[in-house]
Order: C-alpha cells, then structure tokens, then sequence
C-alpha cells in the first residue's frame, strides 16, 4: 500500500500535504522518537506576554481573536490531523514530536468536564489547515471546542511559533499554552507523548506554581482571595 501523504508531496503544481489520520482506537505505538527543548518557545516564557491580536477562522462559524479572550483559554498548537481511512508512513513516525494529533484533540475531549472544573472557560486547537478540514475533523471526532485555522501562517509568524519541514509544507509543533484574558502565563513545548496533552494541563492547574499566578494576579487587581483577608 501506498503512503497518501508521500505520494501527494510529488505534486509540483501545489505541494499539497494529505491529511495524516489515525484508525479509529488506534493508540499511539511505543518506541516513537522523544523530541528535544530546542529552545524555540523560549520567547514565549519570558513574564507573561500578550498573545497576538489575529482574526482566526473558528469551526464555530466566528473569527476568533485570543488576545481579547476574557477568562482562562487552553490552546493547543498541532501539526496537522487526517481524514478517516488514511494511513501513516514510517517516515512520519521518525519525526519526533509528528505523530499524535488526533489522540491529542481527543485527550482534551475527554477532559473538557474536568478543565472546566478547574477554571477553564474554553478550549481551542490551532493548526493550519482549512477550516472545512478541520470542521469535518471536529465533527467525527466528536470534539466539544472549536479549532481555529491560521491556514496563511499570520499567528504562527506574529509568535514566532516552532515548525519543522515536510517535504515543502511548513507545519506546527507541538505546543500547548494557558492564556489569562490574552496573557500568556504558561507554555507546555514539544508535548510528549502527545495524547498525555489535557493530563500535563490538568497536573498544571493543580499546582502550587499555578495558584500562586491565580494569587498574584487577582492581587494585582486588587482583589483578595477568600481565606486571605
């Protein structure tokens, strides 16, 4: 059988990348190369930055803009996910940090109840493809949140996110982050394996570290916690 996505980055006239899909319950295989911190979300980590202010386009039929999100915002940056009844080659399995968007996407489904519990008022997961592709994705996997497309790379270039080559297609990385009305407080890069994504933003919320931001901000505000009067 021949590999969809390989054959399709022959094309000369639009060096269109195929989408990349997982069989249905498929998990993700072992042995699949850790990727490494190059450093390339450094920037991100520095205070807590704004997000950039772009109109992304939503699957909910709206355009999005981050930065004026009022409230706690997971975003979750992925390379791409497929249609149903491709295959995947060897060759993209050798990328570290490639495989998993799909066991990704359905990691933070299966968590929405929980992150809400915790204070997350919304979820949305970025990458580059179209929005009728990722409408048609959002819709057989079941997700419960919005995917937002940067199909011409304006967000990704604005932050200054990580990608990697495929052929001639430039694609995300793997990068996860927690926004506080459009402030950057907390960058998860190179999320491995991928399909542990919503569980790292679980164990984050849980932590001292983010309690103490929560603290620290509302104090900025002026406002104290209760128990802290």
């Amino acid at each position: 059988m021949t590999c969809p996505v390989c054959d399709d980055l022959t094309s000369t006239l639009n060096s269109r990348l195929t989408d990349i899909a997982y069989p249905e319950g498929e998990k993700l295989p072992p042995n699949l190369p850790n990727p490494r911190d190059d450093g390339a979300c450094d920037h991100l980590k520095i205070g807590e930055p704004k997000v950039s202010s772009i109109a992304l386009t939503s699957t909910s039929e709206e355009t999005v803009d981050l930065s004026s999100l009022p409230g706690v915002t997971v975003l979750f940056c992925y390379a791409r996910m497929g249609a149903l009844g491709e295959h995947i080659c060897k060759a993209w399995d050798a990328i570290p940090g490639a495989r998993g968007c799909t066991p990704q996407a359905c990691s933070f489904r299966d968590a929405v109840a929980d992150l809400q519990g915790k204070g997350v008022n919304r979820i949305f997961g970025l990458s580059t493809q179209s929005t009728e592709q990722q409408r048609a994705l959002r819709e057989r996997l079941g997700l419960p949140y919005a995917l937002l497309s940067d199909k011409g790379s304006a967000f990704i270039e604005r932050m200054r996110l990580p990608v990697f080559t495929w052929g001639k297609v430039k694609l995300l990385k793997r990068v996860m982050m927690l926004l506080v009305d459009g402030d950057i407080v907390w960058v998860h890069y190179l999320v491995f394996p991928a399909d542990e994504s919503a569980n790292a933003v679980v164990a984050y919320l849980e932590s001292e570290e983010w309690q103490q931001l929560v603290a620290s901000r509302l104090e900025r505000q002026g406002i104290r916690r209760c128990g802290n009067e």
